[in-house]
């Protein structure tokens, strides 16, 4: 914050603040170069540059180049209490803007992935399978394991892609790729009860309780054409039932209402996959999604605090804050 002390000062001494100021930022020269021209110590230089800031003489102005957006991005972050917001610009077309969501969403995991991460990921989702076409394998192990969150066993031809997303990502993190090959959603609960006690299963949901980043997507009641073309959808009866009750999105089949609370319906019983109480406890939540279909699940999610990390486009970020 700048603070006006220039009252205080002698003007003798504010022309030398603003001599040195010009010397350095307008003609660039280094600070021993400016001591020596002014017969002043070096110390002495770099206390009137911070005289300079603190006077407002010199005022630091960030200017982000064009398709960045510095300033939209800490206000959704600061709205929703994210810990960051990466946006991308808006194209013509909608699979412009997933490509675009995709290459983002590898950029992040690239530049911010630690050492023996455990990583769990939606394998329905189009911008994880975007991210997964740009990601560059990692020179060092970056995780120990890449964990399936929710079951789809489901068409064949989508199957075979959400296989290969998941072992996508294993290979560039140097991870071991753990597969639920279980439907998503069984008919009743006990039925699913069983089939989450079987040993191979239970191998999966141990290690949801120890994963360190989700790799998520963000759905809206109506399914995705991905999740629709994997036969893994919810009931048409089921889906009315949920618009009836308010609900707006879901992650991993699991369906919240616009205040980001979570709506059991009926369904949360026979849902294969992680709960959103365990995805709550995962440090970092990267959710991926974009478009005006999607605003309101987004809305959703963020109030409900279901998402730490959201990338997105520029026009979806304007209305959320603004809606």
């Amino acid at each position: 914050m700048t603070t006006h002390l220039s009252a205080s000062r002698p003007s003798g001494e504010l022309r030398l603040v603003a001599k040195v100021a010009w010397m350095y930022h307008e003609e660039g020269q280094k600070q021993d170069a400016i001591a020596q021209e002014l017969h002043l110590s070096q110390s002495k230089v770099s206390r009137l540059l911070k005289v300079a800031a603190q006077e407002g003489i010199v005022r630091t102005i960030v200017q982000p180049p064009p398709g960045v957006f510095t300033e939209l991005e800490a206000e959704v972050e600061h709205a929703f209490g994210l810990e960051e917001c990466v946006l991308v610009e808006n194209r013509a077309t909608e699979a412009a803007v997933l490509n675009d969501l995709g290459a983002a969403a590898a950029d992040l995991l690239m530049a911010s992935l630690l050492d023996d991460e455990i990583v769990g990921i939606s394998s329905w989702s189009a911008t994880w399978v975007s991210a997964a076409q740009h990601m560059r394998r990692f020179r060092t192990p970056v995780a120990s394991h890449v964990v399936q969150l929710v079951g789809g066993v489901g068409s064949p031809q989508v199957q075979t892609q959400a296989t290969l997303l998941l072992d996508r990502f294993a290979r560039v993190m140097g991870a071991e790729p753990v597969f639920m090959q279980t439907p998503g959603v069984l008919g009743d609960d006990r039925s699913r009860d069983i089939l989450m006690a079987d040993p191979t299963i239970k191998r999966v949901t141990d290690l949801w309780n120890r994963l360190t980043i989700a790799l998520i997507g963000i759905g809206s009641v109506e399914p995705s054409p991905l999740l629709r073309e994997s036969g893994n959808v919810m009931p048409d009866a089921i889906t009315d039932h949920l618009r009836s009750l308010g609900g707006v999105g879901d992650i991993c089949n699991r369906y919240f209402d616009a205040e980001g609370r979570s709506l059991e319906a009926g369904i949360d019983g026979r849902v294969a996959g992680i709960t959103l109480e365990q995805l709550r406890r995962i440090p970092r939540r990267v959710a991926a999604a974009g478009g005006v279909r999607k605003v309101g699940a987004i809305r959703g999610a963020l109030a409900g605090g279901w998402v730490t990390t959201l990338i997105t486009d520029a026009d979806t970020a304007r209305a959320l804050v603004t809606g």
